[in-house]
Order: structure tokens, then C-alpha cells, then sequence
């Protein structure tokens, strides 16, 4: 019985991890709204209120969110962000090789937002894609 309502209940959860879900998460205290992900991570959208975003790349999920979320390729990515990188001096996010540290980086660094492919404890979740 218990086994069944936990299956239930993580099945009606409205965040409930599905097979190639990504959570896009932010320190606590960051204020982000789900329509500014994409901006973020294309190097357009620096600053949440006073605080200086940090974007972060997710090498195991990478793939996955440049499709879902920035409808570009990694080509396109790379490319966009080396005309950011001389026009206007920003740096591509750095990339972390796995959800444990995204998770732990955005723990401990304000204004951090990354994304992770299961739902994780002690971040913001912005939007689950």
C-alpha cells in the first residue's frame, strides 16, 4: 500500500522526474523567471535584480538543453558564445561533468543557475523541461 501511494503521488507531482526531464535550478535567493533561462544562458540576461548570474553547463545534460530549452546545437552554442566572447568580452559558462556538481556549485555560489536531469534537494527548481 505504502508502495502504491508513493508511486502516486511521485507520478501526480506536477516537478516529478520523467525520463529526459531537465531542471533548471538556482541558489537560493536567486530570482528568476522561467521565460529568462534561455537569455541566461546566451549571455543576454547578466543580472537577476543586483545579483551577477553564473551561468553553468551540465556536460551529461548538455545535449538535452540546448534542444529543450535554447533551441540551438551544440555548434550553434559554441559559436554564439565565441561572438559573445570578442564582441562583448563575456565568457561561455563553465561546464561541470554531472548533476552532483551543478547541484553542489549552485549550493554555494550566489547567483549560480545550472541543470540537472532529476530533481534535486536544497536548490530553487526555476522550471522543470
Amino acid at each position: 500500500m505504502k508502495k502504491l501511494l508513493l508511486t502516486l503521488c511521485l507520478t501526480l507531482s506536477p516537478l516529478a522526474a520523467q525520463a529526459g526531464d531537465i531542471f533548471v535550478i538556482a541558489g537560493a535567493g536567486t530570482q528568476l523567471a522561467g521565460g529568462d533561462i534561455r537569455d541566461v544562458f546566451v549571455g543576454e540576461k547578466q543580472f537577476a535584480g543586483p545579483t551577477k548570474l553564473i551561468p553553468l553547463d551540465n556536460a551529461a545534460a548538455q545535449d538535452a538543453f540546448l534542444e529543450k530549452v535554447v533551441k540551438m546545437d551544440k555548434q550553434k552554442y559554441t559559436s554564439t558564445w565565441t561572438k559573445k566572447s570578442f564582441r562583448d568580452g563575456l565568457n561561455q559558462p563553465a561546464v561541470k561533468s554531472s548533476d552532483l556538481e551543478v547541484v553542489e556549485f549552485v549550493k554555494k555560489t550566489p547567483g549560480a543557475v545550472g541543470y540537472v536531469t532529476s530533481q534535486p534537494a536544497g536548490v530553487t527548481v526555476i522550471q522543470k523541461f
